[in-house]
C-alpha cells in the first residue's frame, strides 16, 4: 500500500478544528507535537489516495489561518505494515460517495503539480537531453538500426511540457500552460533545427526504412498516439512510474520530428510534408488524450470559480484538439488516396 505523510502545522488554537475536520477521514495513524512559538505540528499517516481529500479539507479551512503550512511526503515503509482496508458493502457506503472516490483516487493534485511543473520546466539540461536525442534518432534512423533510436526515446525528455500542456488546461492556469507551451515549443525546434542541419551536412537516403517509417501516416498512428496521451497521463495521476510510459511518448513523437528536419535539409519536400502530418497528429492526439484522462480522473481545481473556469477550458480545449484531428484526419486520407 502506497502511503503519503502529511505535516500540518497550525497556531496551537486550532488544534479542536484539525481534530473535527479529520475525525471522519480514513486516516492510519497521526501524531501531535506543540513547539514553542504556540504552534502545532500534526503528523498524519494515509493511504495515497485518501491524501487528495484530506489535503483539500486542510486548504480549504486553514488556506487564510496565520502560520498555516503543509508538507507532503512519500512514505517509503511503516513499521508495522499498514493493513489493507477492508472493502464495504453498499448498505455502508453511499453510492455516490463509492463513484467520487474510485474517480479521484490517485496522488494529491498539489503533489501532481509539483510533479509536472518540475518535469516541464525549459532549462539548458533540458535543451541538451533534446539535442542529444535527436542525434542519437537521427543516426538510429539512418542505419535503420532500431535499437539505437529506442536509446533516443530514453533519453528524450518531450513527455513532461506535454502532460503539463494538458494538466494546466483542466485547472485552467495559464502561467503553468505558457511555461509547457514554451518548453515544448523550445525543445521542437531544438530538435528540428539539429535534424535540418544533419540533413543538409549528410547524406539522408529516402529510401532507407527508417526515414519511410517516419513519413508514414495512417490511422493507427492516431490510435497509438491517443493511447500513448492516455497511459501518459494515467501514470501521473496513479503515482506509478513514468519510465516505460515516457518512452512510448517519445516514440510518437522524437522519430517524426527528426526525420522532418532531415528531409527537408536534403530538399525532399514531398517526404517532409509525410512526417510533419505524423508530427502534428501525434502532438494533438497526445494533447487531446492527456485533457480527457485527466478529467476521467477527476483532476480539477479546489474552488468552485476556478471549477467553472477550468470546465470551460477543457471544453474548449477538447473541441480545439478533435476539430484538428478531424481536419489532420481528412487530410491524411486524402494523401493516402493519392
Amino acid at each position: 500500500m502506497a502511503l503519503r505523510l502529511i505535516e500540518v502545522y497550525l497556531p496551537a488554537k486550532e488544534r479542536g478544528r484539525l481534530q473535527e475536520i479529520l475525525k471522519d477521514q480514513e486516516i492510519l495513524g497521526s501524531w501531535q507535537e506543540r513547539s514553542a512559538e504556540g504552534k502545532i505540528l500534526a503528523k498524519l499517516l494515509l493511504p495515497t489516495d485518501k491524501s487528495g481529500k484530506v489535503l483539500d479539507l486542510l486548504e480549504k479551512y486553514f488556506t487564510s489561518v496565520e502560520g498555516f503550512r503543509i508538507v507532503l511526503l512519500p512514505v517509503e515503509a511503516s513499521i508495522p505494515r499498514p493493513q489493507a482496508e477492508e472493502e464495504k458493502s453498499e448498505e455502508e457506503t453511499p453510492a455516490v460517495e463509492e463513484k467520487t472516490e474510485k474517480k479521484i483516487a490517485g496522488i494529491s493534485r498539489e503533489e501532481l503539480y509539483t510533479d509536472i511543473q518540475e518535469i516541464s520546466k525549459l532549462s539548458w539540461v533540458y535543451i541538451v537531453f533534446v539535442i542529444l536525442a535527436s542525434v542519437v534518432a537521427a543516426i538510429g534512423i539512418m542505419r535503420g538500426n532500431l535499437v539505437i533510436t529506442i536509446g533516443a526515446m530514453v533519453i528524450a525528455p518531450l513527455l513532461g511540457p506535454n502532460v503539463a500542456l494538458s494538466f494546466a488546461t483542466t485547472l485552467a492556469d495559464m502561467d503553468l500552460a505558457r511555461r509547457a507551451t514554451k518548453t515544448n515549443v523550445a525543445g521542437i525546434l531544438a530538435a528540428l533545427v539539429l535534424a535540418i542541419l544533419l540533413g543538409v551536412l549528410l547524406r539522408v537516403d529516402p529510401t532507407a526504412p527508417g526515414i519511410v517509417a517516419g513519413t508514414k501516416v495512417g490511422l493507427g498512428d492516431i490510435i497509438l498516439a491517443l493511447a500513448a496521451g492516455s497511459a501518459a497521463t494515467l501514470s501521473f495521476t496513479t503515482g506509478a512510474l513514468s519510465a516505460l510510459i515516457g518512452v512510448m511518448v517519445a516514440v510518437a513523437l522524437l522519430p517524426p520530428l527528426v526525420t522532418l528536419g532531415m528531409l527537408i535539409g536534403a530538399g525532399q519536400w514531398d517526404m517532409a510534408l509525410g512526417a510533419m502530418l505524423l508530427l502534428l497528429t501525434n502532438l494533438i492526439c497526445i494533447n487531446l488524450a492527456g485533457v480527457v484522462t485527466f478529467l476521467a480522473r477527476g483532476v480539477g481545481p479546489l474552488r468552485w470559480w476556478e471549477a467553472d473556469r477550468a470546465k470551460k477550458a477543457s471544453r474548449r480545449a477538447i473541441a480545439s484538439w478533435t476539430f484538428l484531428l478531424i481536419i489532420l484526419g481528412i487530410v491524411i486520407l486524402v494523401s493516402q488516396r493519392g
